[in-house]
């Protein structure tokens, strides 16, 4: 399910303030390969262990937010730094 656009114009990186925007699908493909070698953690280092299906990107292309089912886990301690 496909974030709300009026969502995503307001949301922003809780830590740095900068405007995230939807991750491409080949960054998604990517990761969900580090999910299923199991070697994909959080910035609090555990385990990704679910696939992704869509993500934020910050405008830095330094992490990606998971989003799922539309909602956006926009916690710092649960992005994924790239």
């Amino acid at each position: 399910m496909p974030i709300d656009e009026k969502l995503l114009e307001i949301l922003v990186c809780p830590e740095t303030h900068q405007r995230v925007s939807p991750a491409e699908r080949s960054l998604i493909d990517t990761l969900n390969g580090k999910v299923s070698a199991g070697a994909l953690r959080n910035r609090q280092g555990q385990a990704v262990s679910r696939p992704i299906e869509e993500g934020l990107v910050r405008e830095d292309g330094g992490c990606v937010y998971v989003v799922e089912d539309g909602i956006p886990n926009m916690l710092i301690e649960e992005r994924i730094d790239l």
